[in-house]
C-alpha cells in the first residue's frame, strides 16, 4: 500500500494491515510535526504540497527498491498533503519482514529516499511568517 492523502493517517490500520504469518518483524516509522520555537515565534502547522504524478511514481520506485534489496512481505508508505498540526503524523512507513534487520533497514531506506527523490514540499507556518523547508525562499523574519 503506497499512497499520498490529504486525510489524517490511521496508524493503527496501517500497522495492523502489515501483520503476516510469514513475517516475524514489523518495523514502523512515523514522522510527526514538532513544535520548534525561536525566541517568541513557534511553528503553528506545516503545509505539504506535491507534484502528484511524479510523487506517486517515486514512492512506487522506493517500494520496488525495497523489494529488490531486502526480503520483505509488506511495504506500506503513506504521506500526508495539506495542513498538518504539531503532534500529527505526516508520513508513516510500515515494513513487515521475516527478520527484524531487513525490516529496520528497509524502513530507514524508505524515509531517506522519500526525502531525496519524492517531490513533496514542506512549508513551515510560524506565528510570525513562513519558510519553505529545504529551499532558499524565506519570508519569516530571522530573530
Amino acid at each position: 500500500m503506497i499512497s499520498i492523502t490529504e486525510e489524517p493517517l490511521d496508524l493503527g490500520e496501517l500497522a495492523a494491515g502489515a501483520f503476516r504469518p510469514d513475517c516475524g518483524a514489523v518495523a514502523t516509522f512515523v514522522g510527526t510535526t514538532r513544535v520548534d520555537e525561536t525566541g517568541e515565534a513557534q511553528v503553528e502547522y506545516l503545509e505539504y504540497e506535491a507534484y502528484r504524478p511524479m510523487a506517486d511514481r517515486k514512492l512506487e520506485e522506493i517500494e520496488t527498491g525495497i523489494r529488490c534489496q531486502w526480503e520483505v512481505g509488506e511495504v506500506r508508505i503513506v504521506h500526508r498533503l495539506g495542513r498538518v498540526y504539531p503532534g500529527e503524523p505526516s508520513v508513516a512507513i510500515v515494513i513487515a519482514a521475516p527478520r527484524r534487520g531487513p525490516a529496520f533497514e528497509a524502513s530507514r531506506y524508505a524515509i531517506e529516499r522519500i526525502k531525496e527523490i519524492v517531490p513533496i514540499w514542506k512549508r513551515e507556518i510560524w506565528s510570525d511568517g513562513y519558510v519553505w523547508v529545504g529551499s532558499q525562499v524565506a519570508t519569516r523574519p530571522t530573530p
